[in-house]
């Protein structure tokens, strides 16, 4: 009994990281053996989730709202393919504050049944005229504003809805603004809304245009809408009437539906509303100009992608972060994750150590492609890179001074900012989450997956103006805060800084997988700079523990906060680790051996939303997380 024990402790210390003493605590290593069990076969003895998974023959609808679900299942119902469904959901989320505005930035990966390729859309806004680094330095900023006019970007999701409508739909901007408009003349506003609008009521106050829309009960206690109450907005429904009747004009003209389309897409940028935006921006103190909104156009790009055993996975281009899952998963290809055990102390420190590698990288390497200094994207994301970065990896403690890596060799170059590189100095950790950190850090926004029987498939994360937002005039369109993601000093990120036509580098990231050349995975979430991370926990839950999308949803996921926050105070915590309330106190003194400082929420896993394609029976699965208000509707 006695060797019998002891090979199985040796047994639980491979699979977990766990070092356990044979003879002690008997009735813990049973209760080890049975959690590394269940962690190893979901297929076998499949989770009970919290929301059911979601089932489709002929299309998949999800989003971060009922609402908004169901506004994509309208237009599906009426004829439209998923392109057309996800820009009814896009248009329906903004006009429910969702946590974005009209006035945000779009990005999408979409599929392409007839040509077979991923296609990636940037419709991400630009630094306006006059946003400098020295502007904002001399007003004393050490990075641009959370809030206020001073904070936004150009416009780009009115752009992008209306540029992928037009190229990839099949429906009118009518038909699928329809839902949206209907909402804009009155919807019965959510509690998450309608309190988050009551408690940022103060800044809200100093934009007048911002409080004429959210506070219809100004000078009472609560000023902001009560939930369930009706909420209209004029300004934003008569801006939505314009561009459907320039379409509408233009089509009763004998212009094309791609055509009518571009001439509302003109309206917006170019006309009257354009006018209003740049004029109502600037009377409240921001920079944006009519030739800023001009000038600006929606870019269809190719994706960046890397294999991960026998799986294609696409992301946007270094103008996000997605780039740090490709990364990730470049470096994990060299473990056997699937023996460490799901959320064992040894998984969760592996991932720990990579992720922080990749996000090192983000940190220094990543900015707008489409600006000097080119990134050194080719060796980033090449195999040879990965495994160099894990040289230095130690397999038992958390390094809090892991630095950007030197990518240039692997593409044939010298790197010419390795004297920043190594003069990078972490100096005091400070491992404290503070509320305030973790707001400016999970920052929220939506998501929007949909797919449909043809074979197109769209997978977007827009985001931008979210309360409190400045509105822009008499518009109604809230005004992105996408500016706070550039930095003012080339030391911090040489590619990343401020400047007039420039993106900032976003945290938002679309995810699409392929397998045996066709669509194997559609998965996006909200909440700035945690998105890679559980996404990359997601996919991993499905591809190496084999859970379906909706227990992949809801499974416990952890995250690392040892990379530069995308918004605020761009803060950096060495160390700190947020764990699920339920992870067990051996795994928590196991990590805290390692080093570790750990926090707990009781959810950790979203929220996720995501398709899975079913070729063995011809359907749809989907899954939408537990976390929040994420719903989904399938046929």
């Amino acid at each position: 009994m006695r060797y019998m024990l002891f090979i199985f402790s040796l047994f639980l210390s491979y699979k977990t990281g766990l070092r356990v003493q044979p003879m002690k605590k008997i009735f813990l290593l049973f209760l080890l053996s049975g959690h590394l069990l269940q962690a190893q076969v979901f297929n076998e003895f499949p989770v009970q989730t919290q929301k059911p998974p979601l089932h489709g023959k002929h299309w998949m609808a999800i989003t971060g709202k009922p609402l908004g679900a169901t506004a994509g299942a309208m237009i599906f119902a009426q004829g439209g393919n998923a392109i057309d469904a996800s820009c009814a959901m896009l248009a329906a989320t903004c006009t429910m504050w969702d946590v974005l505005s009209w006035g945000g930035e779009m990005q999408a990966l979409i599929y392409n049944p007839k040509t077979g390729k991923v296609i990636g859309v940037n419709a991400h806004g630009v630094a306006p005229t006059g946003a400098t680094a020295e502007f904002y330095k001399s007003k004393g900023y050490a990075y641009p504003p959370e809030y206020g006019p001073l904070a936004a970007v150009t416009p780009g999701t009115p752009g992008g809805l209306m540029e992928i409508l037009a190229e990839f739909g099949t429906m009118s901007l009518k038909q699928v603004l329809a839902p949206a408009m209907t909402m804009a003349a009155g919807y019965p506003i959510e509690a998450q809304t309608a309190n988050s609008i009551e408690r940022n009521k103060k800044l809200i106050k100093q934009w007048p245009y911002s409080q004429k829309v959210f506070l219809p009960h100004l000078g009472q206690e609560r000023e902001a809408p009560e939930a369930g109450e009706i909420f209209v907005q004029k300004d934003l429904l008569a801006t939505l009437q314009k561009l459907v009747d320039a379409e509408q004009e233009a089509l009763k003209k004998g212009k094309s539906r791609k055509e009518a389309i571009r001439a509302a897409y003109d309206r917006f940028y170019k006309g009257d509303i354009a006018r209003e935006i740049a004029r109502g921006t600037q009377e409240q103190g921001g920079l944006i100009t009519e030739k800023d909104l001009a000038g600006w156009k929606v870019l269809f790009e190719e994706p960046m992608n890397v294999n991960y055993k026998g799986i294609e996975v696409y992301k946007l281009q270094q103008w996000t972060q997605g780039p740090v899952m490709l990364q990730a998963l470049n470096m994990l290809e060299n473990f056997d994750l699937k023996s460490m055990g799901y959320n064992s102390p040894r998984y969760i420190h592996t991932l720990y150590q990579v992720m922080n590698r990749a996000f090192a990288d983000r940190d220094f390497y990543y900015g707008d492609p489409y600006f000097a200094p080119a990134e050194p994207m080719k060796g980033l994301l090449s195999k040879e890179y990965a495994r160099e970065r894990l040289k230095d990896l130690d397999p038992e403690k958390n390094d809090p001074n892991v630095k950007p890596g030197d990518p240039y060799p692997f593409q044939g170059e010298k790197n010419p900012y390795l004297s920043l590189v190594e003069g990078d100095k972490v100096g005091y950790h400070d491992s404290r989450l503070t509320e305030d950190f973790l707001e400016d850090f999970t920052a929220g926004t939506t998501s929007v997956v949909a797919a449909d029987e043809e074979g197109w498939i769209v997978s977007m994360t827009p985001s931008g103006g979210w309360v409190p937002a400045t509105i822009a005039g008499n518009t109604g369109i809230g005004l992105s805060q996408r500016m706070q993601s550039f930095v003012l000093d080339a030391k911090e990120n040489p590619f990343n800084v401020v400047e007039p036509g420039k993106r900032p580098r976003v945290t938002l990231t679309p995810t699409l997988a392929m397998k045996d050349g066709k669509p194997f995975l559609a998965f996006a979430k909200q909440a700035g700079d945690e998105q890679d991370q559980l996404l990359l926990q997601f996919f991993l839950n499905v591809v190496e523990f084999g859970m379906t999308v909706q227990e992949a949803t809801e499974a416990p996921s952890f995250k690392t906060f040892q990379l530069k926050a995308s918004f605020g105070n761009h803060e950096k915590k060495p160390g700190a680790l947020m764990l699920n309330t339920d992870t067990p106190e051996w795994n928590r003194n196991e990590l805290k051996r390692r080093g570790y400082t750990l926090n707990f929420q009781p959810r950790t896993s979203g929220p996720v939303n995501a398709i899975y394609f079913d070729w063995q029976h011809g359907s749809f699965w989907g899954g939408s997380s537990n976390h929040g208000e994420d719903y989904g509707i399938g046929w």
